[in-house]
């Protein structure tokens, strides 16, 4: 079976063509500047990369050239449309609607639709997605995976807001939880390496660390706790996202500077976090800043790995222990000195790290001390596969 896995942004559709006989890449690029000048449409493969500038005027015009490429005799992996089995689609909001992967029906489109609310500028572009798969294959069946759907096993005390319950049975106001299929693709994964299929009797901490980042407290294989709330900006510090702050800050800078909440929500989202602290956004070029004595780069690394060792102790004391601390994502998974940092400090709890193991590591692997109480743990993400396994999986029954 041929899954064709597609995740489509406001102006981008980021896509991998995946054999699931054996799991294999056959193909991957990304249709970029959609509707706008300059776009591209790029296919790599074992063929080589190959880029089409045909302009796209919307999701639609963008799948039809990323399924020219696939089937094009010189550039292509397939000979035709009809090799492609399923679609499987990362949607960014499910709601509380959703606990795990669907099937694309009239019902499931609505209830997109309906939490278009929560998530406004994603949810328009999975959608757009969807109908554009629709109409060009029809009878190939179209899975959504649901990027807040691990996260609804938490428990009402620990995803509810202390503010007055109206808002939560009347406009939704409740965490949510973002990257939810990565955390369940990488707890699972480190339940399987620490002897475990489905995660029965673990504790286990997942750092999914990028320019987005979030925790999550997986007890027992399901999701107790997360550090993203009603949107991704809740939580850690992020490239360019502030994390946790006192709300009265937004009123006080917005009476103080008159603007309006939009402009404030955009700097909370694209100018604050590293970048905001630093000027710097990309954690190597922070690294190498540090080295170089940059203070205000030292500054904004030691303000994230704060954070996060604090939500690493946090949701130890929430699940009472913690077995494995697991970091993923593209600073989780490259960046020593950010685990290093992370869990300094938490020998307490019998956590201990192996500088050496640390230093050398490479996804899938453990980097504790041997006296370490702890397993800690790199292990490599793969959203694709996930939401090409959940495609499968339904599509199969």
């Amino acid at each position: 079976m041929k899954v064709l896995v597609i995740n489509a942004g406001s102006s981008s559709i980021k896509y991998q063509l995946i054999d699931m006989e054996n799991e294999k890449v056959i193909a991957k690029g990304m249709a970029e500047r959609i509707n706008r000048d300059k776009c591209n449409t790029t296919i790599k493969s074992d063929k080589g990369v190959f880029v089409d500038e045909t302009f796209n005027k919307d999701h639609s015009e963008a799948l039809n050239v990323v399924v020219k490429l696939l089937t094009d005799p010189e550039k292509g992996v397939i000979k035709s449309m009809s090799e492609i089995d399923a679609v499987g689609h990362r949607v960014l909001h499910g709601g509380a609607d959703f606990t795990e992967s669907q099937i694309v029906n009239d019902k499931v489109m609505d209830a997109i639709r309906a939490n278009i609310i929560l998530g406004p500028l994603h949810n328009p572009a999975n959608i757009m997605g969807i109908e554009a798969c629709q109409k060009m294959m029809p009878g190939v069946p179209n899975v959504a995976v649901f990027d807040t759907a691990f996260h609804q096993t938490m428990p009402n005390y620990a995803f509810l807001y202390a503010l007055p319950y109206d808002y939560y049975t009347r406009l939704k106001v409740r965490k949510y939880g973002f990257h939810g299929t990565s955390h369940r693709f990488v707890s699972k994964r480190a339940a399987e390496l620490l002897g475990s299929k489905d995660g029965k009797g673990l504790k286990i901490i997942v750092c999914h660390l990028g320019n987005g980042s979030s925790l999550s407290a997986v007890k027992d294989g399901k999701c107790v706790d997360t550090s993203m709330g009603i949107t991704p900006l809740e939580g850690m510090v992020m490239g360019t996202r502030s994390g946790d702050l006192d709300p009265a800050v937004v009123q006080y800078i917005m009476k103080n500077d008159g603007i309006s909440i939009d402009e404030m929500l955009d700097i909370l989202n694209k100018k604050s976090g590293l970048e905001g602290i630093s000027g710097i956004g990309d954690m190597r070029a922070l690294t190498a800043a540090m080295k170089e004595g940059n203070e205000k780069a030292t500054l904004a690394v030691k303000m994230l790995t704060y954070r996060l060792k604090k939500y690493i102790a946090a949701y130890a004391a929430a699940m009472g222990g913690v077995d494995a601390i697991v970091f993923t994502g593209g600073i989780g998974e490259n960046v020593a000195h950010i685990r290093k940092s992370a869990v300094e400090g938490l020998e307490y709890m019998g956590v201990v790290l192996d500088d050496e193991k640390n230093n050398a590591a490479r996804p899938d692997c453990f980097i504790e001390a041997a006296d370490s109480k702890v397993k800690l743990m790199v292990v490599e993400t793969n959203e694709e596969l996930a939401i090409a396994r959940d495609t499968l999986e339904l599509c199969s029954k």
